[in-house]
C-alpha cells in the first residue's frame, strides 16, 4: 500500500498533471505552470446521420485524432458499415471500451466517440416513461454515500459484490455500520434501502447492527409524525369544508378548443386536465399544483382550465413573475382563444398608465375575461367583477407581500399553480396532502435531452458553439447576470464571433426599448440575445437552441435549470454551455450546484431537482413544530414515508405493505460483470426491476437490455423471470416464496378465507398445509415455470 507521504517522495522532481472539473488552489504549484486543458463532453450525433460524417471531416481538418469506443466486434462491424454508408473514408481507431459518453479536446488533439453518442436512446412521444426513475440512480448513489435501511438504520454504501451461498450466485449491496458491522443486502431487497438526506450538513451517526437504538429512534419519529399528520388532516379538512363555486360540465366549445391544440397531448397532460376539471366542478375551492418539467405543456393545461372558467362566465387572472413572460402569455392566449368570444388583456409595464387605467376599468365592469400580468395584478386598485380562477406561474418567484395577497384570494377562488421546480415548502405541502398535486412527467414527442457542458469560460469553444447554431438557422441566448458590465460582455462576445448580430436585454431598460428588442428577437432579426436572467421563466422560443451562461457558479440550482429549459423546446438538439471563470475561487456550494445540474440532464429532471432542493434546504416551518431533528435522525425519504403511512392510517385507508414479497429460490439471478460492467448501471437496472408495476414494463426492460447489451445470459433471464414472479405474487397477497429441500413454500399475508379450498389445477401442482401456506414440489422441471403456473391458478 502506497501512503501519501511515500507517493510525494516518489513524485519529487517529476512533472505533475492535475485534472479536475473545478480548479482549486493547488499547494506548491506556480500559477504559470498550470496548463488548462480545453475539453468538453461529446455532443450527441444520433439526431442526424449526416452530423457524424461532418464532424469527422471537421476534426480531421483540425488535426484531431478520432477513436470510437465499441463494446465488441459486432458493434464495430455495425459502425464500420454505417461509416461506409455515409461515405466516410477518414482514418478512425476503434477501442474495445464500454464508455458512457465521449469527449473532444482540441488541446490534446483527440476525440473519443461512444456508442451512446452515436446511437443514443431517443424519447418517443406518447409513451410514458417507465417508472424506473430509480431512487438510487447512477448519479445519486456512490461509494461512501450514507444510506438508510428501513430495519437496520443509517449506514455507508460500500459498493456491490457477488457471492455464492448454498450453491446459488447472487449480487449483494455492502453497507458498513458502526464499528466493524457490515450488512450484505441482496439486490432484490433494494426497496428497503434509500439514500440518506437531511436538512443539515452534519454527518449522521452510523447505526449499530442488532441494537435497539434504531427501533427507539424510529418509534420517537413515528410518534412525532403522528401528531403532525393529525394537524395536517385538520388543515386539509378545513380546506375541504370551505364553500366554493362548482363549475359546470364541459361545453361543446370546450371540446372544440381542446381539439384545436396543434400538438399531440401526452397522457400526463390529459390526466392533469381531468384532475383539474374534477376539482373545478367540485363545490370547494381548488388548490392544485401542476408540477411538470420545462416545455412539458403546463401552459396548455392551464389554458384549458381558463377556457372552462370563461365558458361559465367567470374571469381568469394569470399571474406571472416577469414582464417578458406576461407579454408572451398574452400573445399565446390571444392566439389560442382567437375565434371565441374571449377578451384577453395584459397588465404590465409594457402598457402605458392610460392603457392600464382603461384595462382596469374594463376588468371591473366584466368586459375583460382573461387578464395576464406580473405582481401589478395584486395591487389594491385591481378589482374583478367575478373572478373564478387564479393561475400562478412559478409562485416561488413572488415576494412575501405578494404571496399574502395570493393567500387572501385563495380562500374564495379556484387556484392553479404551475411549476417546473417548486420550492421546498410548496412541494412538501403537495407531497403530504395539503395541496393537490398533478405531475406531468411524459416528454412531448420527438424531444431530446439538452446536452449540457459545465466548463471553464473559453471563447474558442463558445465561438464554435454560437457559429454552429447560427449556421443551422437558429438563435442563441447568452446570459450575463450583471447589468453594470453586460455591455462589455456583449462586446467581448461580439469580438469572438465576428458577423453574429447581437443585442442586449435586461430589466432596467426602458419599457418600449425592451419590448422592441424582444419583438425583433422573436422575429429573428438578430442572432444572439445577450441578457440577464429575465428569460428564466416560461419563454417558449423553439428557434433558440443554444444557451451560454457566463459565471454560472453565481446562480442557484433551480435558476440554472429554468434557464436551461429555455432551449430545446422544438425538435432540434439543444446545447447549454454553463461556464465559470478559472481565475476565481469557487465555493463548495457552487460546485455542488454545478455538479447537480450536470447530473440532471435527462428529460423530466425538474421534480428531481426540486426534491434535491427540498432535501438540502428543508421543508420550512409548515405547521409550527420544528421537524428538523427528526428528519436528520432517519433521513428525509424514510421520514416522508412514515408521514404518508400515518396520514393514510388516520384517514382510515388500508395501507399495503411497502416491501415486495420475498422470493428465495435455488436459481442464479443477477447481472454478471461480463454483461454489464458499470456498477451504477447495474444498480439502475435492479431498481427498475423492483419498481416495475406491470408485466409490460418488464417486457420493455428486457427488450432494452437485449438492445443495449446483447442476448440475455441465463442468470439475467432468471432475474427478469423472478421479477415477474414477485410482481405476480404481490397481486395475490403473498408474503414470501421460499425454496427448501426440493420444494417451495408459498406463504400468504392473511389466512385464506374458509381455509384451503380444493382446486383441481392447484391439486395437481401443489398442496395446502394450512390456510396460509402452500407447498409446491420442485423435484422435476423448471422451478420458475411451475411456480408461475401455481400463481396463475391461485
Amino acid at each position: 500500500l502506497l501512503t501519501w507521504e511515500a507517493a510525494q517522495q516518489r513524485l519529487q522532481g517529476r512533472p505533475l498533471l492535475y485534472h479536475s472539473l473545478f480548479p482549486s488552489v493547488l499547494p506548491g504549484v506556480k500559477a504559470e505552470l498550470v496548463q488548462h486543458i480545453t475539453q468538453r463532453e461529446m455532443e450527441p450525433l444520433y439526431a442526424s446521420p449526416e452530423a457524424v460524417g461532418n464532424r469527422l471531416r471537421e476534426w480531421a481538418a483540425q488535426g484531431i485524432a478520432v477513436s470510437i469506443a465499441v463494446r465488441g466486434r459486432k458493434e464495430e462491424a455495425r459502425v464500420r458499415q454505417e461509416l461506409q454508408r455515409l461515405g466516410v473514408t477518414l482514418p478512425v481507431t476503434f477501442a474495445p471500451w464500454d464508455v458512457e459518453r465521449g469527449f473532444v479536446s482540441p488541446t490534446l488533439g483527440m476525440a473519443l466517440v461512444s456508442s451512446r453518442d452515436l446511437w443514443g436512446r431517443r424519447t418517443v412521444g406518447g409513451r410514458r416513461r417507465p417508472r424506473g426513475a430509480p431512487a438510487l440512480g447512477p448519479a445519486e448513489l456512490k461509494v461512501g454515500d450514507y444510506v438508510v435501511h428501513e430495519n437496520h438504520g443509517v449506514g455507508l454504501f460500500q459498493g456491490m459484490t457477488r457471492m455464492e451461498v448454498d450453491g446459488v450466485s447472487r449480487e449483494y449491496v455492502i453497507i458498513q455500520y458502526a464499528g466493524t458491522d457490515r450488512l450484505y443486502l441482496p439486490v432484490d431487497k433494494l426497496d428497503l434501502l434509500s439514500r440518506y438526506s437531511s436538512t443539515d450538513e452534519r454527518q449522521p451517526r452510523l447505526s449499530r447492527l442488532g441494537g435497539s437504538d434504531w427501533e427507539r429512534t424510529k418509534k420517537r419519529v413515528r410518534e412525532s409524525v403522528r401528531e403532525m399528520a393529525q394537524e395536517l388532516l385538520q388543515l386539509y379538512a378545513r380546506r375541504q369544508a370551505q364553500p366554493g363555486y362548482a363549475f359546470s360540465p364541459d361545453t361543446v366549445w370546450q371540446a372544440e378548443f381542446e381539439a384545436a391544440f396543434e400538438h399531440e397531448e401526452t397522457p400526463d397532460q390529459a390526466r392533469a386536465v381531468a384532475e383539474i376539471k374534477r376539482d373545478m366542478e367540485a363545490p370547494r375551492p381548488m388548490d392544485r399544483l401542476v408540477c411538470g418539467d420545462v416545455g412539458y405543456g403546463k401552459t396548455e393545461v392551464a389554458l384549458r382550465a381558463a377556457f372552462k372558467a370563461v365558458m361559465d362566465h367567470k374571469q381568469v387572472a394569470i399571474l406571472v413573475p416577469t414582464t417578458v413572460l406576461a407579454e408572451q402569455h398574452y400573445q399565446t392566449c390571444r392566439q389560442r382563444f382567437g375565434g371565441y368570444p374571449v377578451v384577453v388583456e395584459a397588465l404590465s409595464r409594457f402598457r402605458t398608465p392610460q392603457q392600464q387605467k382603461a384595462i382596469l376599468a374594463q376588468l371591473q365592469r366584466g368586459v375583460v375575461d382573461v387578464i395576464i400580468g406580473t405582481h401589478r395584478l395584486l395591487s389594491r386598485d385591481v378589482r374583478f367583477k367575478d373572478l373564478g380562477l387564479l393561475i400562478v406561474d412559478e409562485e416561488h418567484r413572488f415576494g412575501v407581500r405578494q404571496k399574502e395577497r395570493i393567500k387572501a384570494l385563495k380562500s374564495s377562488v379556484d387556484v392553479l399553480s404551475l411549476s417546473a421546480t417548486p420550492i421546498p415548502r410548496t412541494l412538501h405541502m403537495a407531497l403530504t396532502g395539503l395541496r393537490d398535486l398533478s405531475v406531468i412527467a411524459t416528454p412531448p414527442p420527438e424531444r431530446y435531452p439538452i446536452t449540457t457542458y459545465v466548463m471553464e469560460y473559453h471563447e474558442e469553444i463558445l465561438r464554435e458553439a454560437i457559429m454552429a447554431e447560427i449556421e443551422r438557422g437558429g438563435q442563441v441566448f447568452a446570459v450575463h447576470n450583471r447589468i453594470q458590465d453586460i455591455g462589455a460582455f456583449r462586446d467581448r462576445l461580439a469580438a469572438a464571433v465576428p458577423g453574429a448580430r447581437m443585442e442586449v436585454a435586461h430589466a432596467r431598460m426602458p419599457d418600449e426599448e425592451l419590448a422592441s428588442v424582444m419583438r425583433r428577437f422573436l422575429g429573428r432579426e438578430f442572432d444572439v440575445l445577450v441578457c440577464t436572467t429575465i428569460i428564466e421563466s416560461g419563454l417558449d422560443l423553439p428557434n433558440v437552441n443554444t444557451l451560454v451562461v457566463d459565471e454560472a457558479d453565481r446562480l442557484g440550482l433551480a435558476q440554472l435549470y429554468q434557464l436551461r429549459g429555455r432551449v430545446g423546446r422544438g425538435r432540434r438538439l439543444a446545447y447549454a454551455y454553463l461556464t465559470y471563470r478559472p481565475d476565481r475561487a469557487m465555493g463548495e456550494a457552487a460546485q455542488k450546484r454545478l455538479r447537480a445540474i450536470h447530473e440532471f440532464t435527462e428529460l423530466g429532471s425538474g421534480l428531481k431537482i426540486a426534491l434535491r432542493d427540498l432535501e438540502i434546504r428543508g421543508a420550512g416551518n409548515i405547521l409550527g413544530p420544528q421537524q428538523h431533528g427528526h428528519i436528520s435522525a432517519v433521513g428525509f425519504d424514510l421520514y416522508l414515508r412514515l408521514l404518508e403511512e400515518e396520514t393514510a392510517r388516520l384517514r382510515g385507508e388500508e395501507t399495503k405493505p411497502s416491501a415486495l414479497p420475498a422470493v428465495e429460490l435455488k436459481v442464479d439471478f443477477y447481472l454478471p460483470d461480463e454483461y454489464i460492467a458499470d456498477p451504477a448501471v447495474k444498480m439502475q437496472v435492479y431498481r427498475r426491476l423492483l419498481m416495475a408495476s406491470s408485466a409490460g414494463e418488464l417486457a420493455s426492460l428486457r427488450a432494452e437490455l437485449e438492445d443495449r447489451f446483447g442476448p440475455l445470459p441465463p442468470a439475467v433471464d432468471n432475474l427478469l423471470r423472478v421479477a415477474r414472479l414477485r410482481l405476480h405474487a404481490a397481486t395475490k397477497e403473498i408474503k414470501s416464496i421460499q425454496a427448501v429441500e426440493g420444494r417451495a413454500e408459498i406463504t400468504l399475508r392473511h389466512p385464506r378465507r374458509g381455509g384451503p379450498a380444493p382446486d383441481s389445477v392447484l391439486d395437481a401442482l401443489a398442496s395446502w398445509t394450512d390456510g396460509t401456506t402452500l407447498v409446491v414440489p420442485l423435484r422435476d422441471g423448471d422451478a420458475l415455470e411451475k411456480l408461475e403456473r401455481v400463481l396463475a391458478a391461485l
